[in-house]
Parts: C-alpha cells; sequence; structure tokens
C-alpha cells in the first residue's frame, strides 16, 4: 500500500488539478491512500524550502507530490510537480486528467477561501486557549525525559488543565561543563552562578509575577534555588522550592523494608538541609499506619515510628549511615525518581498536600528553627490553597538544633563562594 503527499499553495490551480486525480485515485483503488498538506501563498516558499532541505530534494514550484511506502517506512519517493503525477497515474494506474482550465480556476480560488476559513477558525480556538505555561530547563537530562509524560498524563495538574511545555537547554555552557579538570567546588559553583545570571533575568522579563519555580538536580539544588532569588529581585521568594521529596521516599522505602510494611503508610518523615549535600534524615516525628502489629485502629490511626523500631542499634549507627547510601540510591534512580519528586511537588503546590501530612521542601529561610536567614534549606512545610507554610510548631531538640546548626554553616559557606564569584565577576 502507498501514500501519496500532495503539498501546495492554497490558490494554485496546479495543485487543485493535482487534488482531484489523486481524490480520483483513493476513491477507485484500494491500495492508494492520500494525505493533502495546504498551505497559505505567503507561507508557502518557505514551508517548500523545509521540506526540500529536510529530505535533500530540488522542487521550487507548486505542487511538489511524494509517494511513501506505508509497508516499508522509510524516506518519501520524490514524483515531482503535476506533470510527473500526470505521467505516474497515467503510468501506473492507466488514468489521467481531463479537466478544463477554467473548472480547475474555480476549484484553486475555492480551495484558497476554505484555507483562509480554516486558518481564522483555527486562530479563533487558538485565542480561547490559555494554558499554563511549563519551562524545563536542562531538557536533555533523564529527568525530563521521565517527566513530560507525568505532566501530560493529567494525574499532576488535573484531567481538564491545559498545559504548554517549553524545553531549554544551555547549549553555550555545554562545552564548560564538560570538562574533567575544573570540578573543584568553587568552579562548580561558578559556573551554576553562571547559568543563574542568565536564567533569572529571563524568567523575570517573560514570566507572570506568580511564576513558580523547582529547583532540583544533582547538585547544588539549595544554591541554585538561592542564585534564582538573588538574580531575579522580583521574584517572590515563596514561589522558589528546591525539591527534597527523592530523599523523603527513599527513607520511607528503607524503614518500610525495616517493618515489613507498604512505604506509603510511612508519614512525616523530615528532610533537614542541603538537599544534594549534607541532610539529616529526622525520624523524630515520624508516624506509621496500617501498621501490622499488637495495636490496631482504623484508617487514620497511627502510632509513632521510634515506638515500633525496637532496634535502637539500627536506627542509630546503621540508618544514619545508611543515610549516605541514600544518595547514591537516588543519584543512581535519579531521572525517574527526580521526575516523580517533581510532579508530586507540583500537585502538592497545585492542588495541597494530604491533610495533616508534613513533607519536606528546601525553601528561603526566614529564621524558623534558628535557621540562619538568606539561604535556602530543607525543612518542614505543608501545602494548601496554592502556597506553602512551614510547619513551626514542631517541636525540636537540642541534639537536632546543633545538627540543623552545622548544617546551616555548609549552606552559608556555599553562599558565600557564590557571592564571592558574583563580585568578582561584577567589581564596583
Amino acid at each position: 500500500m502507498a501514500k501519496l503527499v500532495l503539498a501546495g499553495r492554497a490558490d494554485c490551480p496546479q495543485y487543485a488539478k493535482a487534488e482531484l486525480l489523486a481524490d480520483y485515485l483513493q476513491a477507485n483503488l484500494p491500495d492508494v491512500r492520500v494525505h493533502k498538506v495546504v498551505q497559505h501563498p505567503g507561507r508557502w516558499e518557505q514551508w517548500l524550502r523545509d521540506v526540500c532541505e529536510m529530505n535533500g530534494w530540488e522542487h521550487k514550484w507548486s505542487p511538489i507530490i511524494w509517494r511513501e511506502l506505508l509497508d516499508r517506512g522509510g524516506k518519501g519517493l520524490l514524483l515531482g510537480g503535476l506533470s510527473e503525477f500526470l505521467e505516474y497515474a497515467q503510468h501506473y494506474y492507466g488514468i489521467t486528467s481531463i479537466m478544463l482550465t477554467e473548472e480547475v480556476l474555480d476549484i484553486a480560488e475555492e480551495n484558497l477561501q476554505a484555507h483562509m476559513e480554516s486558518e481564522k477558525e483555527q486562530e479563533e480556538i487558538r485565542s480561547l486557549i490559555n494554558p499554563l505555561q511549563i519551562w524545563i530547563t536542562s531538557a536533555s537530562a533523564a529527568t525530563c525525559y521521565q517527566l513530560i509524560p507525568l505532566l501530560a498524563s493529567g494525574d499532576v495538574f488535573g484531567m481538564t488543565t491545559e498545559i504548554s511545555i517549553h524545553l531549554l537547554d544551555a547549549a553555550p555552557f555545554k562545552e564548560r561543563l564538560s570538562e574533567r579538570d575544573t570540578q573543584t567546588t568553587e568552579n562548580c559553583i561558578r559556573m551554576l552562578s553562571e547559568i543563574c545570571q542568565v536564567y533569572a533575568p529571563l524568567i523575570e522579563k517573560n514570566a507572570k509575577s506568580g511564576v513558580r519555580i523547582i529547583s532540583t538536580g544533582k547538585t547544588f539544588v539549595n544554591l541554585k534555588a538561592m542564585m534564582i532569588i538573588t538574580y531575579g529581585p522580583s521574584i517572590k521568594p515563596e514561589n522558589v522550592i528546591a525539591v527534597a521529596t527523592s530523599w523523603e521516599s527513599a527513607a520511607k522505602a528503607m524503614l518500610a523494608r525495616k517493618l515489613n510494611m507498604n512505604a506509603a503508610g510511612v508519614k512525616d518523615v523530615i528532610v533537614w538541609g542541603n538537599i544534594t549535600g549534607c541532610t539529616y534524615i529526622d525520624l523524630s516525628h515520624a508516624k506509621l499506619y496500617r501498621c501490622d502489629s499488637a495495636i490496631w485502629g482504623p484508617a487514620n490511626f497511627s502510632r509513632p515510628l521510634l515506638n515500633l523500631i525496637y532496634d535502637s542499634k539500627w536506627i542509630n549507627p546503621e540508618f544514619i549511615s545508611a543515610q549516605s547510601s541514600l544518595g547514591s540510591h537516588v543519584c543512581h534512580c535519579a531521572g525517574m525518581l527526580s521526575a516523580h519528586a517533581v510532579a508530586t511537588a507540583l500537585r502538592y503546590w497545585f492542588h495541597g498536600s494530604p491533610p495533616g501530612e508534613i513533607v519536606s521542601m528546601g525553601i528561603f529561610s526566614e529564621g524558623q528553627f534558628c535557621i540562619p536567614e538568606g539561604i535556602v534549606f530543607s525543612m518542614p512545610v505543608r501545602f494548601q490553597n496554592g502556597s506553602w507554610e512551614v510547619v513551626t510548631e514542631l517541636e525540636i531538640n537540642e541534639t537536632t538544633r546543633e545538627v540543623l546548626g552545622r548544617l546551616s554553616r555548609d549552606l552559608i559557606q556555599e553562599k558565600r563562594i557564590a557571592l564571592k564569584e558574583i563580585h568578582e565577576m561584577h567589581p564596583c
């Protein structure tokens, strides 16, 4: 079976004649299928050049006709214009066209009018569509390949929400990022700073004031969020978050395996600190639901996790040391895990997190839990009504405060290096 592709200017008489002949072939021959491409006269020449360049053809007039073998695939076979198509139909099928010139001209005029009406209708339809604009940077990363199907499925924003996805990558930085001899902390921060200096002003200039930004990746997730806020001063700090869900999910999975239960029943595990650096997995507020134990209750009944793990030796040295292996697990599953983490964060941001549950996100600190202001720090939050709030009513013990102090110093040092790079690049 063959497919004939006919393309031409909407006002072209020769295209009209080829179209009628192709319709006759399709109606009378079971092994012929016809696909038509009609272009506005003002866009025809550029469209024709693009098609010929893509396929390696030479053709300079309307129409252009080619044949595609449906059962074989591969490159299309160029037939040519109207004359070549008439010869093709006569040679292979013994059919030709005997239409008069006046009839062809009338059909060409009707084609142009129909095409213009169709374009006007499509433009009116497009004017009614106001999709949610989504921009993804580092679009060549594995996370992007996993994230796009999640966004398009309707699970994140809802089945009735239209979205428009734009993919970006930092081509000017490709060579520098691939160098292997510049992987010191200072150089990594310098390159990251240069990228954020490009993206933040673009976001300020082109996005709406309510733009929401999610920072994710394998390195410097907190710092990226902080630098977007720094380089984009009109971007609201509360609209920039860093995703910690990957660590949270991995920790819950480890605990669920230890307790021989479903990870969905492990709640309120808190990830503190530098999401892609030094973190602290806090179990002091964690709860277990639907856990197989001596005490049972309704679906909303929970028990403190630490009360059900009797192996304190596992909690203290083993689980804490295992936290370092969580990083390799997160990186190993970076594409799928990060994509689900971003999708989850977006769903919470737009529809709210599960009532009563705590989730961990990197947010711009305003001094909560005695964490220094001006750094992006992962801490417990809840999402509701399109925004988030820090769960400040949580009580933390002195040991946890000391840990948070150490984690804060690491992020402050990263910030100092970044600000030093800014000063060096923009001296007074």
